[in-house]
């Protein structure tokens, strides 16, 4: 994927994020938020951790939810000025690796693509 500068400081906000494998069994609260356009609904997985989940990954089969796909909701601590790499993106958020291979998800707000000038 891409590098990318970080222009406003990011604190993850979640000490133990939701985490999900493709096919686990997923409840829905029915709260969903609109961030940047795209909407987010508020799940638990089986341990019982909260958060927030993009609104495709969760799919209904004879009345129960189950993930599309594998789902971490860790959010990566970053400061102003730092470079991240980009590794997936999804919902107005990019999810990176930082230098010390710490990976999490950035609100692509908080960041600017840096453009390799070789590649034009």
């Amino acid at each position: 994927m891409s590098s990318f500068d970080v222009v406003t400081d990011w604190t993850a906000a979640y000490e133990h994020p939701i985490t999900l494998e493709e096919g686990d069994e997923l409840w829905l609260s029915g709260k969903s938020d609109n961030w940047d356009g795209h909407i987010w609904v508020w799940a638990k997985d089986r341990a019982g951790r909260e958060g927030w989940i993009p609104d495709n990954l969760a799919k209904r089969v004879g009345g129960k939810t189950y993930a599309r796909a594998p789902f971490s909701a860790q959010e990566l601590t970053c400061q102003l000025g730092e470079k991240l790499d980009g590794i997936d993106e999804t919902h107005g958020w990019v999810l990176c690796r930082n230098t010390n291979g710490m990976v999490g998800w950035v609100p692509s707000r908080s960041l600017r693509e840096i453009f390799d000038s070789r590649e034009t």
